[in-house]
């Protein structure tokens, strides 16, 4: 599952795992993402979007009529 938020725009994050004795590798911090399935009054369907956990709580505050205004106002697709 690609590690980008359609609503959010969350990407992994970079930095350092840093050992005891402070020596450093690479990591990565990817974001919290869902699959989740939503119905779609205005259009009688349902949508699956990719979500991050923050953005699920977002949808349940905004709507996903709001929601998916904001995914396609970004360029995304739906």
């Amino acid at each position: 599952m690609s590690a980008h938020c359609q609503l959010t725009g969350a990407r992994p994050g970079f930095g350092n795992n840093i050992s005891h004795s402070h020596r450093r590798t690479s990591r990565r911090f990817d974001p919290n993402m869902q699959r989740k399935r939503y119905w779609l009054p205005s259009e009688g369907r349902y949508v699956r979007l990719t979500l991050a956990a923050r953005a699920i709580r977002t949808v349940d505050s905004i709507g996903i009529e709001a929601a998916v205004a904001r995914i396609r106002a970004r360029g995304g697709k739906v």
